[in-house]
């Protein structure tokens, strides 16, 4: 009975750090992320908001309460485009904007609350090679320009961009701050189309749809040259 009663307050520290230990986080956020995705792909809540926004709510108040909706749909891998065109659909470009960046940095931080909350312990250990090496200290160390560079050319997935974040050592303000400020192009250019989505032939739909496909390529075309660089920094 005393052996007993001597090793039980033991275990339970034991089971706690077990259970809190990185690799246990590690599963949980995969398990949500998981989760998240299938929930997408069963329920479309990017639908919900394109088609059933409720009509009663208007101002400041539906754009706020759609940032929310958006931050959440993001975090859960909803694809920001149709978010961004969901928004300018419902609210037109001038409201649209602000309700889609709100959104956008909303989801931005619940990423990487969750990355480097529940990832980044196991995953710092993982990160070598020339390549992943030059990644983390160009984020770690320049980590609001080079999160400023991602935003403004499209080249790298939003929730990829959030995660390799919370990985490394770059910090919440600069993180949250290149997002906003990034975002805002190419975030404009969908929800002015999603606006002119009736008149497809428009010159403003048009021109937004040209800017788009600029960015797009613009990104292709910057990855392709800083290949060489992080190969020579990651020797």
């Amino acid at each position: 009975m005393l052996d007993a009663a001597a090793t039980a307050p033991t275990s339970a520290p034991r089971w706690a750090r077990a259970l809190l230990s990185p690799w246990s986080r590690l599963a949980l956020l995969v398990l949500l992320l998981a989760g998240a995705a299938s929930a997408v792909l069963v329920w479309e809540p990017q639908r919900l908001i394109a088609d059933g926004w409720p009509e009663r709510l208007s101002g400041a108040t539906a754009v706020g309460l759609f940032a929310l909706v958006y931050g959440v749909c993001t975090a859960a891998l909803v694809p920001r485009p149709l978010l961004n065109l969901a928004a300018g659909a419902l609210f037109g470009a001038q409201a649209g904007l602000p309700g889609a960046v709100g959104g956008t940095v909303l989801g931005a931080g619940i990423a990487f609350g969750l990355g480097r909350l529940l990832g980044q312990d196991a995953l710092r250990p993982l990160v070598r090679g020339r390549w992943l090496t030059a990644a983390d200290r160009q984020l770690s160390r320049h980590g609001f320009r080079s999160m400023l560079a991602l935003r403004l050319f499209p080249g790298v997935p939003f929730a990829a961009a959030n995660y390799c974040a919370a990985i490394s050592r770059m910090g919440w303000v600069p993180f949250l701050l290149a997002t906003g400020l990034g975002s805002v192009p190419n975030t404009a250019a969908y929800v002015v189309a999603g606006s002119r989505a009736a008149t497809p032939t428009s010159p403003v739909f048009v021109a937004a749809m040209a800017f788009i496909a600029l960015t797009g390529l613009a990104a292709t075309v910057v990855a392709w040259r800083r290949r060489g660089r992080l190969r020579a920094v990651g020797r």
